[in-house]
């Protein structure tokens, strides 16, 4: 269980001062380890929660101090909303929270969790099951995804990524298609550097023969495949087609993992309009297990480079 002086000692260390030329006095600014706003969330919502348990208070009890509704506090405790300084002040001094370092710790790191991520430039282009998808993948230090239709997100190419995005807004202006396809390439960028993100991704035989966007398309999205392929952090494995049915039968999914102690597992299932956020433990291993059997059924990574180079040359 993370403590309120463990809270304190979290925003001290993971919190940078980044000072910039701006004459304005408020433009020192605080930034974060990845992950940024979402985890900071996450953290606090977490922490709220116990400390309320640990009084006995309900739902309903600690909604009706701040105003609000008990499933308002079920969003604040889930890290789903942004908080009110208000009402976390109002929370702590509801669940005996009265020292003053221990409250301004809290206090700061909800108003660190409430500064916009990098996506917040994109938000118009975001809706909000999917902006929290943006910030767990920012903080995961494994991803672990099976995919049916497409190429996962991280991998895609930018023509591949457009055809992708043109099924579901074919009608709008092209430069807000070009901006959807920036957010994409942007994203990519937890591939690279030192904290680089292991990503472990399944594919249907099917979504590589399928030639979104052309043949010349999807042969330059192969290319691409063969080269990540290559990279330490990202394992590629294919489910053939001469396998039949398999584990998954549910369709595609994606397991997060977090180096933070304080942050469980979140297996993340989009559907057409919105998206399913899983963190109970028994859902989560049950998706492990489906994931894990997928692993096993699937080519081993080791035979990634000949397969892809074979569907490359059937287009």
């Amino acid at each position: 269980m993370m403590h309120v002086q463990e809270i304190r000692l979290l925003v001290l260390t993971r919190v940078e001062i980044v000072v910039t030329a701006d004459p304005d006095p408020t433009a020192g600014v605080l930034s974060y380890s990845r992950g940024g706003p979402t985890v900071l969330r996450i953290l606090l919502g977490a922490q709220l929660r116990r400390l309320r348990r640990a009084k006995g208070i309900s739902p309903e009890d600690a909604g009706h101090v701040i105003r609000a509704s008990h499933a308002k506090i079920s969003r604040l405790e889930l890290g789903r909303v942004s908080f009110k300084e208000r009402d976390v002040a109002d929370l702590l001094t509801l669940y005996g929270v009265t020292n003053s370092a221990d409250r301004d710790a809290m206090i700061s790191l909800a108003r660190q969790a409430n500064s916009p991520g990098w996506w917040h430039k994109y938000s118009d282009l975001l809706p909000s099951w999917f902006e929290m998808y943006v910030g767990l993948e920012e903080a995961a230090s494994v991803i672990r995804a099976y995919e049916v239709q497409f190429v996962h997100g991280l991998l895609q190419t930018p023509d591949y990524a457009r055809a992708v995005i043109l099924l579901a807004n074919g009608g709008a202006p092209e430069e807000e298609i070009e901006r959807r396809v920036a957010l994409r390439m942007t994203r990519q960028a937890r591939l690279r550097g030192p904290d680089a993100v292991k990503l472990w991704t399944v594919i249907d035989e099917a979504a590589l023969r399928r030639p979104l966007g052309g043949r010349a398309v999807m042969r330059a999205q192969i290319d691409h495949l063969l080269e990540m392929a290559d990279h330490p952090n990202i394992t590629l494995q294919i489910v053939p087609f001469d396998r039949g049915g398999h584990a998954a039968a549910g369709g595609p999914f994606t397991i997060l993992r977090f180096d933070e102690r304080e942050l469980p597992d979140v297996v993340y299932l989009e559907q057409l309009t919105s998206a399913l956020y899983l963190e109970k433990l028994d859902e989560v291993d049950r998706y492990m297990q489906v994931m894990n059997s997928l692993c096993v059924e699937a080519h081993q990574a080791r035979q990634t480079h000949d397969l892809l180079t074979e569907i490359r040359a059937s287009l």
